[in-house]
């Protein structure tokens, strides 16, 4: 099935998705679901990449966006 291209941001092509915090904040709950879906059918290596991806993510927003030394 072909679908129409999809128009989700301003004319330059860029994405309209909240910018940097809200996407991060998107990030982080997407993430905990799928660590805990993970854990539950145990995949447990997954589940921990996911918990660091999730870390990752709460320490993004905890600095408001700024960027780190690494």
């Amino acid at each position: 099935m072909d679908y129409p291209p999809r128009n989700d941001g301003p004319e330059d092509g860029e994405p309209r998705d909240g910018g940097p915090h809200e996407a991060a904040h998107y990030i982080k709950a997407s993430l905990d679901d799928l660590g805990r879906m993970a854990r539950r059918h145990g995949h447990d290596m997954l589940g921990y990449l996911l918990d660091m991806a999730h870390m990752e993510a709460d320490e993004i927003l905890r600095r408001g966006g700024r960027r780190s030394g690494h």
